[in-house]
């Protein structure tokens, strides 16, 4: 039976901090509801960090997870909202749209919890949540929460156990050295077979790809790829070809990719410009197209123009749900 091939998803990226108090998060929460009116299909929120430390340079350090060359968006007393009460709170003001964030520390939370919250916002949003996770880059974060930083992927690992665990079983048991329980009940469980569905953030790396290949529903670059086109799409094959040496099929994972900007003479986007971008990232596998646009703070001002956006968006990328012709059948056999 051929597999069914994902639509291209239209995601709008919204920053939940800011480098000082902002007064008010209202242009956010506006943003959010001119988003569900104009059609997009997903709130992306970027930025989290529970606390801060002050060596905000490690953030340019890859080797420990940053970014080569990245720059921190705000100092250490930066303002950051907290991604699950925020994602509660939007989802209350809307009915339609997904939400997601870029990225959850999930580590930090302890996994029960972290497995009930997503749960029941799950079932609040009536099955509207996905969870990015990744982790991170910064030693006094998990410094403060009284974690390793050195074990910080096995933490996210564990974390990811127990939820999946809590969310898929009825009576759930679970042994690790971290942590043991027996015919642990947890209702209610998450609207979405198989749980809230998770997207694994990271580089090509065997750590990441394992993590990727045992809990992904989807893959957030990491590093070069999450900022360059060419490097996105030279990424995918390889992730693509780590995960299938795993025992699973890449073909399953949605791929999240940044379409960037492309300014007009009025030094704002410029919509064809821009969306001249699509196909190639569609074309390489990318499904859920993410987009950082200047949105007017009022919910009708970002309606108006949020909508031409995804007119276009759906007339480039279509809007079926068009089964596998056999296009993807030469991408598969390349994987061996």
């Amino acid at each position: 039976m051929a597999a069914p091939r994902r639509t291209a998803q239209f995601s709008i990226r919204y920053a939940a901090l800011s480098a000082e108090d902002p007064g008010t998060w209202r242009p956010l929460l506006n943003r959010v509801v001119a988003a569900e009116r104009a059609g997009v299909d997903r709130v992306v929120l970027s930025g989290e960090h529970v606390v801060f430390g002050e060596h905000m340079d490690d953030y340019a350090r890859p080797e420990i997870g940053g970014r080569a060359g990245g720059v921190q968006p705000t100092g250490p007393d930066g303002h950051f909202l907290e991604p699950m009460t925020t994602m509660s709170f939007l989802a209350g003001m809307t009915s339609r749209i997904r939400f997601t964030n870029s990225i959850l520390l999930a580590a930090l939370r302890r996994p029960i919890v972290l497995a009930k919250a997503a749960a029941t916002l799950d079932v609040l949003s009536g099955g509207r949540l996905d969870l990015g996770v990744g982790i991170g880059w910064q030693r006094e974060e998990y410094a403060a929460a009284g974690l390793d930083f050195a074990r910080r992927g096995r933490l996210l690992d564990h974390t990811l156990e127990v939820c999946q665990s809590l969310w898929r079983e009825r009576r759930a048991s679970y042994h690790s050295p971290e942590l043991s329980f027996e015919n642990i009940h947890l209702n209610p469980k998450p609207v979405q077979p198989g749980g809230v569905p998770v997207w694994v953030s990271g580089t090509v790396n065997p750590g990441a790809m394992r993590r990727l290949a045992r809990f992904g529903a989807g893959w957030i670059p990491w590093g070069p790829a999450s900022e360059d086109v060419a490097a996105l799409i030279e990424t995918i094959p390889r992730m693509r070809a780590a995960v299938a040496a795993l025992g699973r099929d890449p073909f399953e994972l949605g791929i999240a990719g940044k379409l960037p900007n492309v300014l007009g003479r009025d030094g704002q986007p410029d919509l064809d410009a821009t969306l001249d971008g699509l196909p190639a990232l569609v074309a390489a596998g990318v499904t859920d197209i993410r987009l950082q646009l200047p949105v007017p703070e009022g919910i009708t001002s970002g309606e108006d123009y949020l909508m031409p956006w995804v007119e276009r968006f759906r007339q480039v990328t279509g809007n079926d749900e068009a089964t596998d012709d056999g296009t993807l059948a030469p991408l598969r056999a390349g994987l061996g």
